[in-house]
């Protein structure tokens, strides 16, 4: 083969080179990381909260969607139901439409032993009014049923006696804590928790119990928590 078909050749081989399609390189997909689960000293969590002042204007229940169809939506049981199956010491016998009998809890609150499921109520651990007056009510009406319904955490919604939810109602612990000493310190971690993980606010009174709490008969507190997606 001469030169000048070598040539023509290597024109040749340039020219289809140029012509074909280039194959398009797709930049990799972000992925965003998972939140990562914090654990501090009660202290240190109680300094992370947001002051600010509350404001329960527009505030109604009816604003936080719940309960809805829980965790697990094919198993027929709603929210509360869920919860009362995962804190239940002794387990309930499940029926149709979620019917849950016999069972025995123990209500934290207040130490009280509860063999029925009804004599239970599913308290959030930062009420929902509370939660609107923290920073709630300038959520999309989807993150509120996600916390209204959130059992990411374990200690967002707690099964105890109605009794106990009913005096607690919508206060903060600069005006009510669980009867039981015994559940005092725990009580406030898992407030501070809650707070943290859906990034509410405290105003100047809850903070300042809040502090009491943390640098006294509490200091051995750990707070331990995960942001809300």
């Amino acid at each position: 083969m001469n030169r000048r078909m070598i040539t023509v050749l290597a024109l040749a081989a340039a020219v289809l080179a140029s012509a074909a399609p280039a194959t398009a390189v797709s930049a990799p997909t972000a992925v965003r990381a998972a939140p990562v689960a914090e654990v501090t000293t009660l202290a240190d969590a109680v300094g992370q909260v947001k002051v600010t002042e509350e404001d329960r204007t527009g505030y109604t229940r009816s604003s936080f969607r719940h309960w809805n169809a829980g965790e697990n939506a094919t198993d027929g049981c709603n929210t509360r139901a869920e919860v009362l199956l995962a804190e239940a010491v002794v387990a309930p016998t499940v029926g149709a439409g979620c019917k849950l009998t016999g069972g025995t809890w123990t209500s934290y609150y207040d130490g009280q032993e509860v063999t029925s499921a009804g004599a239970l109520d599913i308290d959030h651990m930062v009420p929902l009014a509370e939660a609107w007056d923290s920073g709630a009510s300038a959520w999309t009406p989807a993150r509120r049923e996600a916390y209204a319904n959130d059992q990411g955490a374990e200690v967002s919604l707690v099964a105890v006696t109605a009794r106990s939810n009913r005096q607690k109602s919508d206060q903060d612990p600069a005006d009510w804590m669980p009867p039981s000493p015994d559940a005092q310190c725990r009580y406030i971690g898992e407030w501070v928790s809650t707070k943290l993980r859906w990034q509410l606010t405290a105003d100047d009174r809850e903070l300042e119990a809040l502090k009491v709490y943390a640098d006294g008969p509490c200091e051995n507190t750990i707070v331990r928590y995960t942001p809300a997606a």
